[in-house]
């Protein structure tokens, strides 16, 4: 994993097989949006233009496994997609509120306590959906769990179907599932109760990282997840399923519960991925401690400014301690230089520019309070966050 490095070919690298991993289980999991195809495709158009650039500074090699693993995911995304084009404008409203739907019943059933009345919400816009388009009516069939593995197995040649029925087996499977969860809310095979409980706490800590900021993550960090999950995707059976020790397939709620966990927790990888900044991991808190500054700054203009130079005095030291880190105009780390000096750079200035307009029109509040024409202005504090 190389956080900070996304520009570079071992950055591409684990973004691209983050995205192949996401691809498979979008094709598995036989539901997706066009937002989650066009984030992935800006990723990629993104990352190929990046290996062009550093392509002489790698092993040919390196790029050449680089390369193939792109044309992979391009092949994947294009096949998702086309069933996306199949839909067609008159269908795709339809199928993204059901995407949408199916998502947070999924989420619904991981949660630490059920929320019937948010699982009623659901079942209106449910209801809402069938009221609008009455073809979508069907009654609850014998075999609930049978019917469900059979709508998954008929999208494996969604382009063969009707735009009208793929739309139909998505709202089968929100009712199907929806159906599920209520009479069985967040239940589990008590022999999958150790893996659900891993995966709901991968899941939580993921999703707890990717609300901070990026300094809060080691390079280390995504790369052990990964692993951990991998292993866990590894070990299940050719046909997808999860077993116990004994080889007994978990029942179809728990097994869509521990997909759930798998994906979500894929994506936030995927997410936190493509969000890291360009900065190698040794500046992360000093990049950091910057962007917290510039926010701080900016969150103070908006406010109106300061009343007194003065009040940007604290701004003004943590500036000039940062600024003094340099060695011959760069940020030394244990006597190396990282990467990211030039965003780090720019940031700094960015900051000292912020403060000077905040100084000046400080200066020019006061001028005018002298001559007794000056708004007043609410002095402003800076931020501890």
């Amino acid at each position: 994993m190389a956080i900070g490095k996304n520009n570079d070919a071992p950055g591409i690298y684990s973004i691209i097989s983050s995205i192949k991993r996401l691809l498979d289980h979008l094709n598995e999991a036989a539901f997706y949006s066009a937002k989650d195809l066009e984030s992935i495709s800006r990723e990629l158009q993104k990352h190929r233009a990046s290996l062009k650039r550093c392509q002489a500074e790698y092993d040919p090699e390196l790029i050449e496994l680089i390369e193939r693993r792109m044309a992979v995911c391009e092949t994947a995304l294009a096949r998702l997609q086309a069933v996306i084009d199949h839909l067609g404008p008159e269908h795709i409203v339809t199928w993204e509120k059901l995407v949408s739907i199916l998502r947070r019943l999924s989420n619904l059933n991981t949660r630490s306590r059920y929320s019937k009345e948010e699982h009623s919400a659901l079942k209106k816009e449910l209801e809402d959906l069938e009221t609008a388009c009455p073809s979508l009516h069907k009654e609850l069939p014998e075999s609930i769990a049978a019917r469900y593995e059979q709508i998954i197995l008929e999208q494996e040649d969604a382009l063969k179907l009707s735009p009208e029925k793929l739309v139909t087996n998505l709202y089968e499977r929100c009712v199907l599932w929806s159906w599920m969860i209520e009479q069985k809310p967040l239940y589990v095979d008590e022999d999958f109760r150790e893996l659900y409980t891993t995966l709901k706490t991968i899941r939580d800590q993921l999703e707890s990282r990717s609300l901070l900021q990026a300094w809060s993550l080691r390079e280390t960090d995504l790369y052990d997840y990964q692993r951990r999950l991998d292993r866990i995707d590894g070990a299940r059976t050719v046909d997808g399923n999860f077993v116990d020790a004994k080889g007994k397939k978990a029942c179809l709620q728990t097994q869509r519960t521990l997909l759930y966990f798998l994906r979500k927790s894929y994506a936030l990888i995927y997410y936190m991925l493509t969000q890291s900044e360009p900065v190698s991991e040794a500046l992360l808190p000093i990049y950091n401690q910057l962007k917290t500054l510039k926010k701080c700054l900016r969150e103070v203009q908006k406010a109106g400014g300061v009343s007194s130079p003065r009040e940007l005095y604290p701004y003004s030291m943590k500036l000039n301690s940062i600024d003094n880190m340099q060695v011959d105009g760069k940020f030394m780390v244990n006597g190396d230089i990282p990467d990211g000096q030039a965003a780090v750079v720019s940031l700094l200035h960015e900051c000292y520019e912020l403060t000077q307009q905040l100084k000046e029109q400080a200066e020019e509040n006061e001028e005018a309070e002298e001559s007794g024409s000056a708004v007043p202005v609410q002095a402003a504090v800076p931020s501890t966050a």
